[in-house]
């Protein structure tokens, strides 16, 4: 599911600099393009959990799927961890526990 402008989404809302896409308009494209991406995420995360862990580091999950898919994960961007965090927590309130989101510093 993109994320869209009515998301409300906390750390979601800035406005465009210099004519140029912001972080998150480039990761919403992103996101829109490649769907499988969010939900490999979510997956790894109910796996993470299942197999007991208190903790899940969206880093580390982004390096679990460029491992598992080489090809597939072409243009997953580091700088959008943060985002993927927030949307996984919009949609999973109940793993709020489990991963860690700061104040986003840049749009």
């Amino acid at each position: 599911m993109p994320l869209t402008a009515q998301d409300g989404l906390p750390g979601l809302e800035y406005p465009h600099q210099d004519g140029r896409p912001t972080i998150t308009d480039q990761f919403r494209a992103f996101d829109a393009e490649h769907p499988r991406i969010y939900r490999a995420l979510e997956q790894l995360v109910e796996e993470r959990l299942a197999a007991g862990a208190e903790r899940v580091g969206m880093k580390a999950l982004f390096e679990a799927l460029r491992w598992r898919w080489p090809e597939g994960a072409k243009g997953l961007n580091n700088s959008y961890t943060a985002l993927y965090a927030r949307r996984l927590l919009a949609v999973h309130p109940e793993w709020a526990s489990v991963i860690e989101v700061r104040r986003r510093r840049s749009p």
